[in-house]
């Protein structure tokens, strides 16, 4: 018989995210993650293995917990332009209202690890690209409902969009202001809208 994990993983796991967000993959030591975790190295070791797995763990849970359930509840909620514009509205929002400035673990991972590991690199790449399909499919049925021009690019303007929430949360680790980040985005939401 199996036996039973001596600590509540959804949280530890938790705590690893926030430790990672906070400090990075590579400044993030194995005694700082159990440490944050409330766990011992056995337990750490026995439960995910290595700092890398835990790590992978964590962006999923991330990636879950943040972009995937974010993007399910504008989509939920609203028309498809209208929700390509909520997705940027509140991804500013929350840059602004962070007093820590951690921006986004996802872009910060894919600045920190991509370059250095392969595989984790198209870990974070498949987030990020969970995003611009967002943008695609949002595009395309805004096209079909007449809500953009009839002659926009649904791949281009995506991979564009995905571009301004990156450098929307690249800014927001700087402690760029709110006019700043609006001033990014933009740009990008005229070219939603219909010519008069």
């Amino acid at each position: 018989m199996a036996r039973l994990k001596a600590f509540d993983e959804d949280q530890a796991l938790d705590s690893a995210v926030d430790c990672f967000w906070a400090r990075g993959y590579e400044a993030s030591s194995v005694r700082d993650l159990a440490e944050a975790m409330g766990i011992g190295s056995a337990s750490f070791y026995n439960a995910y293995g290595d700092k890398r797995e835990l790590f992978r763990r964590s962006l999923e849970r991330y990636a879950n917990r943040s972009m995937r359930e974010r993007i399910a509840r504008i989509e939920a909620r609203h028309a498809p332009k209208q929700a390509i514009e909520a997705f940027l509205a509140e991804i500013i929002e929350r840059s602004v209202k962070d007093p820590d400035c951690k921006g986004c673990l996802l872009v910060n991972s894919a600045l920190d690890v991509a370059t250095r590991d392969a595989e984790l690199g198209r870990l974070v790449a498949g987030y990020l690209d969970e995003i611009r399909a967002f943008f695609r499919r949002n595009l395309e049925a805004a096209a079909r409902q007449a809500q953009v021009p009839a002659d926009i690019d649904p791949a281009t303007i995506s991979a564009h969009l995905l571009g301004v929430v990156l450098g929307i949360r690249v800014l927001a680790r700087t402690g760029a202001k709110r006019r700043v980040l609006d001033s990014v985005a933009q740009p990008a939401l005229a070219l939603l809208e219909m010519a008069p």
